[in-house]
C-alpha cells in the first residue's frame, strides 16, 4: 500500500482522520491560505490605490477651494469678520489690556488660510463640484466679480454691524416678553 492511499485509508466512515488535526487535507488548507493571501493582497493594493485617489482629488479640490477663497477675496473677509469679532469682545470686556487683546489678534492671525481651507471643503464639497468652483473663479475674474470680492469685506463688517443690531433687538423683545408672562 502506497502512503497516499495509506492516508486516505486512515479515514474512517463517519469521515474523520485517525491522523491529527492539523495534517488532515493539508493541500486543500495550503490551498485556502494562499488564495486568501492573494485576494487579500489585491484587496489592499486596490484599497491604497482608491485611496490614494481620494487624497490627491481632496487635495486637488483643496487647491481650487483656495484659488476660490483667492480671487473672492474671502480671506479678507474672514479677516474682516475676526477683526469684528475682536471688537465686539473688546466692547464686553474693556477691563482687559491692549497688551492682551494684542495677543490674542496675534494668535487669530495666525491661524493659516491653508487651515481653514481644509477645514471648511468637506462642507463645500457637499454642495459645490470642483467645476462649480472653477466657475466660480472665472466669475471673480471679471470685472464685476472684482468689484464684487473687493466689496465683500466692507458689505460682510456692515452687516455683521446690523446683525448685532439686530440680534439685540430681538433678544430685548424677547426679554420683555418674558418678564410680561412673569418669567
Amino acid at each position: 500500500m502506497s502512503p497516499r492511499n495509506k492516508t486516505y485509508s486512515s479515514l474512517k466512515r463517519d469521515g474523520s482522520s485517525n491522523r491529527p488535526s492539523n495534517l488532515a487535507r493539508p493541500l486543500k488548507n495550503q490551498t485556502n491560505i494562499r488564495t486568501m493571501k492573494n485576494t487579500l493582497s489585491i484587496l489592499a493594493f486596490f484599497m491604497l490605490f482608491t485611496f490614494s485617489s481620494f487624497a490627491q482629488s481632496d487635495k486637488a479640490y483643496e487647491n481650487t477651494l483656495s484659488e476660490m477663497f483667492d480671487v473672492s477675496g474671502s480671506e479678507a473677509t474672514f479677516q474682516a469678520a475676526i477683526n469684528q469679532m475682536l471688537a465686539a469682545y473688546k466692547g464686553q470686556y474693556p477691563q482687559v489690556s491692549a497688551d492682551v487683546w494684542k495677543e490674542f489678534e496675534a494668535e487669530f492671525q495666525k491661524t493659516s488660510m491653508n487651515e481653514l481651507v481644509v477645514m471648511l471643503a468637506p462642507a463645500y464639497k457637499k454642495h459645490l463640484s470642483q467645476t462649480d468652483l472653477q466657475e466660480l473663479i472665472k466669475f471673480y475674474k471679471t470685472p464685476i466679480g472684482i468689484k464684487f470680492a473687493e466689496k465683500t469685506p466692507l458689505l460682510t463688517r456692515e452687516a455683521m454691524q446690523v446683525g448685532q443690531q439686530w440680534g439685540m433687538k430681538i433678544g430685548q423683545n424677547f426679554a420683555a416678553k418674558m418678564k410680561a408672562k412673569g418669567y
